[in-house]
């Protein structure tokens, strides 16, 4: 096992003490993480010990060769397992024996978060097998962009909504962020080849090209984004029985943030990014809070549960976001797994109410970082002819 502390001289040979690396930050990997703890898949090749022992985040060459043991033949990831668990050798095994099935995805962090990882832990390791299993991530990104610019949920499986361009659970973001850091040449990714930079930078634009383009627009006006939309002509789209089209609070903030950081931007992103925080100003619903109260335990089908969640009256609440609006009249909605929407949180069966989020507060991180935005960037904006 490889650590990563350096050794430091004393300082009585006149040099100053050499400060730690600090190793690679796993929280990208939690939402993975959870759902394997947590949630029941019957796709699962693997499924966790009674007492599944973890690796320290100070083990990156470990945790390095876990991600090389996930990674399927094709140079993606599959989602939802732990990437810091200390895997059994049948687990191992299991691994091996599947590289190569086609399960691989963006979606809850999968492969971008692997990605990006490795090219942090690269740097400290200088092991050629990490450098190798990052760009074989990268070129599986490039080969599953849709010409048009978006991302699906999974490839090459693109059966059902898994092709739809997805924004939820981070899938398309967290895509462009990774080849956002390459394009602004930051340090862990210098091992990147110039050809390969290249492709990145054309897919970059392409991703953003897209991402405009799923902006929805209602009576004439550009408002935010749904989960998932079209991978052809970028309309929102449905997901899971409970994921109707809509416009979304949480990833539309996720959406904006990220747009939020493009430096010198264009026209086109400094339009989306103002009519987006109009659409979170106008949806903002105020005096309400969301609570967990104790109930008695129940096993559902994916989760188990000791505890409900309740909608109260609260005057000193901060603005929240419901997850969903309807498109057209920008009520919020909610859902049930028949698919049939319902105006309250209550309305929800205790199953989807305890195992979903509803609500957010993510656009309230938006509207506090636009009047900083919009003072240094949007007099600036680019028009096209300049990209």
């Amino acid at each position: 096992m490889i650590s990563i502390v350096t050794p430091s001289l004393a300082p009585s040979q006149g040099v100053a003490r050499q400060s730690k690396p600090t190793p690679p930050d796993t929280t990208g990997f939690s939402s993975g993480s959870n759902h394997w703890y947590n949630i029941a898949d019957e796709e699962h090749v693997i499924t966790p010990d009674r007492v599944q022992k973890r690796y320290k985040s100070s083990d990156v060459s470990s945790i390095a060769d876990n991600i090389l043991l996930y990674q399927k033949t094709n140079g993606g990831w599959p989602k939802n397992y732990d990437m810091l668990a200390i895997l059994t050798k049948e687990q191992r095994d299991a691994l091996l024996i599947s590289k190569a099935e086609s399960s691989t995805t963006f979606d809850n962090g999968a492969t971008h978060e692997q990605v990006e990882y490795l090219a942090r832990a690269y740097a400290l390791t200088r092991d050629p097998r990490h450098k190798d299993a990052c760009l074989r991530g990268l070129d599986f990104i490039l080969s599953a962009q849709y010409p048009n610019g978006g991302w699906p949920q999974f490839f090459p499986d693109t059966s059902g909504y898994r092709k739809f361009i997805t924004f939820n659970d981070d899938a398309m973001i967290g895509v462009m962020r990774v080849l956002f850091d390459i394009t602004q040449g930051r340090k862990h990714f210098a091992f990147v080849d110039a050809a390969r930079r290249v492709r990145i930078q054309e897919a970059f634009e392409k991703g953003i090209n897209a991402i405009l383009k799923c902006q929805i627009v209602e009576n004439g006006t550009p408002t935010a984004w749904c989960q998932q939309h079209d991978h052809i002509d970028f309309r929102p789209q449905y997901a899971r029985s409970y994921e109707l089209p809509s416009t979304t609070g949480g990833e539309s903030a996720d959406v904006v943030l990220f747009l939020m950081e493009i430096p010198k931007p264009s026209s086109q992103i400094v339009a989306a990014i103002q009519h987006a925080v109009r659409w979170f100003e106008k949806s903002q619903i105020h005096g309400i809070s969301v609570q967990e109260v104790k109930a008695p335990r129940a096993q559902f089908m994916f989760h188990s549960a000791d505890f409900d969640r309740v909608v109260v009256e609260d005057p000193k609440a901060p603005p929240i976001w419901a997850r969903f609006y309807e498109l057209g009249t920008n009520r919020p909605f909610f859902c049930n797994r028949d698919g049939k929407p319902v105006h309250s949180l209550a309305e929800v069966e205790r199953e989807r109410r305890t195992g979903y989020g509803w609500y957010t507060y993510e656009p309230a991180k938006v509207l506090q970082r636009y009047p900083l935005w919009q003072k240094t960037w949007a007099p600036k904006a680019r028009g096209p002819e300049n990209k």
